[in-house]
């Protein structure tokens, strides 16, 4: 279920001036536990980012969606680390957004209106944030996925540049399944790894796939029996390499793998020119 959904249909489902219903799960103690994980290996560089909240499949509550946006912007800025390496805790990588706890009648209003505000100057809203902002981290990020990776979840990975899953996790857009369609960055991130018609298929549906028919299809980089392990070993390897080819490589196929030929070639030349002779370069050409 989408924030811009939520907001449509809490006047029907809530008219101003009724009762709320009480509900236990809204305690101040719920919305202090610690809903995103970031942990950083100062030998390898490497960082993981877990969602905390396995208990509930780590579906997507405000507070997660805070803290998870919070994170990436934290990675943007740190210079110290090679890669990311995002992961659920428990069961599942991610179950879509927590309807009950978003959709609360006592929040539902504000906490949409949070999930859309987009700051001024500002491309993503809060809901895009936690899928769209892994772009923006110069290192590579690396989703690692089991269990369900449905709605939000998904959306969540497509915005990481590659993706690890193990053999027996199940992925879905989700969102037709509430009348609505995705709105967490999938229009920006899906185009770079489907064809348009397979896109329109999967968003239409709302049908649940297998890990297989995702590798197939091209939305996981690969399938590992320990998803975790070979994501962890795949960001090791990646953090051993010029950190400025590594963040340049990135900054350059994300601007340019949908971009017109020549302003791809352009913007080729200009990341090489900066890279040629940089301090990196040599410390890599001395190890080849």
């Amino acid at each position: 279920m989408s924030a811009a959904f939520m907001l449509r249909l809490l006047p029907r489902l809530f008219p101003r001036g009724a009762r709320a219903p009480l509900s236990r799960n809204l305690s101040s103690s719920a919305a202090e536990e610690p809903r995103v994980l970031l942990t950083r290996d100062a030998a390898t560089g490497v960082a993981t980012v877990t969602l905390n909240r396995g208990g509930k499949l780590n579906a997507l509550d405000l507070p997660m969606f805070r803290q998870l946006a919070a994170t990436a912007r934290e990675l943007i800025s740190d210079k110290s680390v090679r890669a990311v390496v995002v992961c659920g805790a428990g069961r599942g990588f991610c179950a879509g957004i927590d309807a009950k706890s978003v959709a609360h009648p006592l929040r539902a209003r504000e906490n949409a209106a949070e999930l859309l505000h987009r700051p001024e100057g500002a491309v993503s809203n809060l809901a895009q944030d936690v899928a769209f902002l892994w772009r923006k981290v110069p290192a590579p990020v690396i989703a690692v996925t089991h269990g369900v990776c449905f709605g939000g979840g998904l959306q969540i990975a497509l915005g990481a540049d590659m993706r690890v899953t193990s053999p027996t996790c199940r992925f879905s857009v989700m969102e037709a399944k509430w009348g609505i369609i995705p709105d967490m960055s999938l229009t920006v991130t899906i185009r770079e790894l489907v064809p348009k018609d397979v896109a329109l298929e999967l968003v239409m549906t709302g049908r649940v796939f297998e890990a297989e028919e995702a590798l197939k299809l091209g939305l996981v980089t690969r399938i590992a029996d320990d998803p975790l392990v070979e994501g962890q070993r795949l960001a090791r390897e990646i953090a051993t390499r010029s950190p400025d080819a590594v963040a340049a490589a990135k900054r350059l196929l994300h601007a340019a793998y949908t971009g017109d030929e020549a302003r791809a070639l352009d913007l080729e030349m200009e990341v090489q020119k900066k890279l040629l002779g940089g301090w990196n370069m040599v410390a890599a050409s001395a190890k080849a």
